[in-house]
């Protein structure tokens, strides 16, 4: 760290609130590089931890998926040539049984954002304080946040993906290779297929559940207030810009990740605000200071902020 003197000493409690400027914006550095779960975190962060170690490997298979854009191509020009079609079954099955595990990884990650909406906004404590004594769980709340928008950054940029869903699914409901495609429905079974399409029709399918489960969430805790729920995500995403934006916070980065990672998480809760309050990020009553917010992405090098200024537009 280049500004040892300004440079903030490490707190116990990882969280120090520093006052608050004209927007009642708290501002205070959260770890998002060493947080450790306390014992009453633990049960949580053991199931979202288990569901956060596979996030790496799926991004990792996307990031790697080329598709089986040729073999289609050839298959549909010579619609008589058997060997050609059986060459792109045989390409597009195991393509397949990625984009479900990929779905399947959806469901999953689902049910471990909403543990932690259960943590991170139950009574007694306001949002403020769960963020400030649940460290950990607020950073693996920013890990799925993360890996959404990693995830649906190169779903986004790869058309492979829905080309060979269709074509798969013409396939089975031609019904022409008949064993092979017993075997493919068992895999995937029409019901399943279904709900992949759907998932896969989105433009950022992993927000899209990430939303859907914090609105269901919301809705299911009747006793709980909309507050409580969007008070966390406007506290989180005011936290980042001000990490951001603030030097003496920037230079307690050890990791040049963590600044993307940071820009990453605020979009994501902003996101996820806007979807799930009553009148959205973007209006003059929201809690978030969207000028603010937007003002720090621009000021990064754009080749790594325009994936994240067009999820917001």
């Amino acid at each position: 760290c280049t500004h040892n003197k300004h440079c903030l000493p490490a707190m116990g409690n990882l969280i120090k609130v520093l006052g608050k400027d004209l927007e009642n914006c708290p501002h205070f550095f959260l770890d998002f590089e060493n947080a450790q779960p306390t014992e009453a975190e633990t049960a949580v962060w053991n199931q979202v931890s288990a569901v956060l170690e596979e996030a790496h490997g799926i991004l990792a298979e996307l990031q790697s998926y080329n598709g089986a854009g040729q073999e289609i191509r050839e298959a549909i020009q010579n619609p008589n040539d058997l060997q050609l079609q059986e060459k792109a079954w045989n390409a597009v099955c195991p393509l397949v049984a990625k984009l479900k595990r990929f779905y399947e990884f959806s469901l999953r990650l689902e049910n471990a954002l909403r543990s932690l909406l259960e943590a991170l906004t139950s009574p007694p404590y306001a949002p403020m304080q769960h963020l400030e004594r649940e460290q950990a769980l607020a950073k693996q709340f920013a890990e799925i946040l993360h890996f959404t928008l990693s995830f649906d950054e190169l779903k986004m940029t790869n058309p492979a993906i829905q080309n060979d869903f269709s074509y798969y699914r013409r396939t089975i409901s031609r019904n022409r290779l008949n064993n092979q495609q017993l075997e493919a429905e068992n895999e995937v079974n029409n019901e399943m297929a279904n709900r992949m399409s759907l998932f896969y029709a989105e433009a950022t399918p992993m927000l899209k559940t990430l939303s859907n489960a914090t609105t269901k969430f919301v809705s299911e805790n009747k006793t709980l207030p909309i507050e409580d729920t969007t008070d966390c995500l406007s506290t989180m995403a005011c936290v980042c810009r001000v990490m951001l934006e603030t030097p003496e916070y920037r230079c307690r980065f050890t990791n040049t990740d963590t600044m993307l990672f940071c820009m990453r998480v605020m979009v994501g809760v902003i996101i996820l605000y806007d979807h799930v309050h009553p009148v959205g990020a973007f209006a003059k009553t929201s809690k978030i200071d969207m000028k603010g917010c937007i003002k720090v992405l621009k000021e990064q090098p754009s080749n790594s902020v325009e994936g994240l200024l067009n999820a917001l537009r």
